[in-house]
């Protein structure tokens, strides 16, 4: 007979794997996490600089933690070991490079399509993310610019000039870790940073301050050109050249995807669910970043999991 999970989980992402110890924690026997890469939390593993700093508050938001999964501030390692370990002895079904196409339901059972067959389930989380389609400025990039226009600090090395584009906490960190070993100049349109926590707020004033980062605040970017091998940037009140330019302004609900799951989305975009993370089709789910418009805490994530688990369980009683 053709298995019937009790839960698939799309996404290897915190979110996923929350949900998915919660679930084996809580009583559900048979759970399926499927991830599109080769391991788990790959925003973390790609998005992340070593030692970067992982808080369990984000943006100064105390996150009490509500199921079984424990979590407290790391770094980009720790993160990562302590996600392996939960993984390891939890014995939970895990499928790596296994990218799913489509979930539909029929007689009240999920059908969810892969590269690597067809997997049936009572119930369905998506946690995807947001973060593995990186927003792209609306200007072009010449094609020649290329390997000097980065979106996270994988390429990132030493003793270059460098200008970092956003306003956001991401693009805060970066400006700040890249100073170490860089000329670093921080760009963002608007001519003050609020959106950072105020960890960051306090970090990146404190950087300025002391020179560490150069500010060019409310000031929009027109346009890219490759000069002579430097990233000629054309602000808005002139032009100035650069080694590298990375932008950290955020990323994209994944819509098509979200549609392809049968989630209905609003007018922006965004996936309709309720209080319990519910969509609107009876036991398909959301958790993790999908979840906010702004995106959200790993440890918020974790909550997600641990009260979507819950929700079914109240409705198989």
């Amino acid at each position: 007979m053709e298995q019937i999970y009790d839960l698939i989980i799309i996404g290897g992402g915190p979110g996923g794997i929350g949900s998915a110890v919660e679930a084996k924690l809580l009583g559900l026997e048979k759970i399926l996490m499927i991830e599109k890469t080769d391991n788990h939390s790959h925003t973390i593993r790609k998005f992340y600089k070593d030692q970067k700093r992982v808080d369990k508050d984000w943006q100064g938001q105390a996150v009490e933690l509500e199921g079984n999964v424990e979590f407290a501030d790391g770094t980009k390692e720790s993160t990562l070991d302590y996600f392996d370990a939960l993984l390891d002895d939890e014995k939970i079904d895990t499928r790596f490079n296994c990218a799913v196409e489509k979930v539909e339901k029929k007689d009240g059972l999920f059908h969810v399509h892969s590269g690597c067959g067809t997997d049936v389930a009572k119930n369905v989380i998506v946690s995807i993310g947001r973060m593995g389609k990186p927003n792209k400025p609306s200007y072009k990039i010449p094609p020649s610019l290329k390997s000097q226009i980065n979106f996270n600090l994988d390429k990132c090395g030493s003793g270059e000039k460098i200008l970092v584009v956003g306003g956001g906490d991401s693009a805060v960190e970066y400006a700040c870790e890249l100073s170490c070993c860089n000329d670093a100049t921080l760009n963002y349109r608007r001519e003050t940073l609020s959106r950072p926590n105020p960890t960051n707020q306090s970090m990146i004033a404190s950087y300025i301050e002391e020179g560490k980062v150069q500010p060019k605040l409310g000031v929009d970017i027109e346009g890219l050109e490759n000069e002579h091998g430097k990233v000629k940037v054309n602000f808005a009140d002139g032009s100035q050249l650069y080694d590298r330019v990375i932008y950290a302004i955020g990323g994209t609900t994944p819509k098509d995807f979200l549609k392809s799951c049968g989630i209905t989305l609003d007018e922006s975009g965004e996936p309709i669910f309720d209080e319990n993370y519910e969509t609107e089709v009876e036991g398909l789910y959301i958790a993790g970043d999908i979840a906010f418009k702004s995106g959200g805490s790993i440890a918020i994530a974790l909550n997600h999991g641990y009260r979507i688990v819950n929700h079914i369980l109240s409705k198989e009683k």
